[in-house]
């Protein structure tokens, strides 16, 4: 089985070619740029690097959010449109989770996380199982770490936002926070890739962007049309 796995769905792009489990490319980049632009060139240039043609593709994976609402909706859209063309399946992985997997020998809990702005995150909680401990969910990260605290277990943190909420992640949990190096907190598409190739894909377009919470914009609309 060969996959090609797209990450767009925050400031890392991210995409990778898995054939038959092995990671034969990968390439991810950390930077405020463009996906729209991006994504496209550094996908043909990976295939040409890895020698692989369209049709040797067997499925997509794609990160489906939460996130940058443009920069999942990117990828989506990049994904279906070439699942589509190739009459192949595509399957969505929730990027919390592509996170998560990458704390799997951790031997306590994965919390994965991406700022939301106002003092909200995007998070979840996992198992090295990756199985959901507590759902994934958008909501003040002190509200979430005190429902953390309760649970006296060591927990990995990973997130690209860390920095923001490290010092109130040390004050609520203390001793049983845990934070790993710098390269572990930047999801690599590979782990969507082989996350993607043990699921059953579903049919194309009931694949929908895993926002977690509607858009301002929207939400600014629904209220006006409330007060009308």
């Amino acid at each position: 089985m060969n996959i090609l796995a797209i990450d767009t769905s925050n400031d890392v792009l991210g995409i990778a070619i898995v054939k038959s489990g092995i990671v034969t490319g990968e390439y991810v980049t950390n930077i405020k740029k463009n996906h729209s632009i991006r994504l496209m060139p550094a996908i043909d240039q990976l295939m040409m690097d890895t020698q692989t043609k369209p049709e040797d593709l067997s499925r997509i994976a794609v990160a489906h959010g939460p996130g940058s609402y443009t920069g999942v909706r990117i990828g989506l859209t990049t994904a279906k449109t070439m699942a589509w063309a190739l009459d192949i399946p595509v399957i969505g992985i929730s990027s919390l989770e592509a996170l998560a997997s990458q704390g799997r020998l951790f031997s306590g809990l994965i919390c994965p996380f991406f700022d939301a702005r106002r003092g909200l995150v995007y998070t979840g909680l996992y198992d090295s199982q990756m199985n959901h401990v507590k759902k994934e969910t958008n909501m003040l990260m002190t509200d979430w770490l005190d429902s953390l605290h309760d649970l006296d277990q060591p927990i990995l943190f990973l997130s690209q936002d860390l920095e923001l909420h490290k010092e109130v992640i040390k004050e609520t949990l203390g001793k049983h926070a845990v934070f790993p190096g710098a390269a572990y907190h930047y999801a690599r598409p590979s782990y969507l890739a082989l996350a993607a190739s043990e699921r059953e894909p579903s049919f194309i377009h009931d694949l929908i962007p895993n926002y977690l919470r509607i858009p301002e914009a929207e939400a600014k609309w629904l209220a006006e049309q409330e007060n009308k």
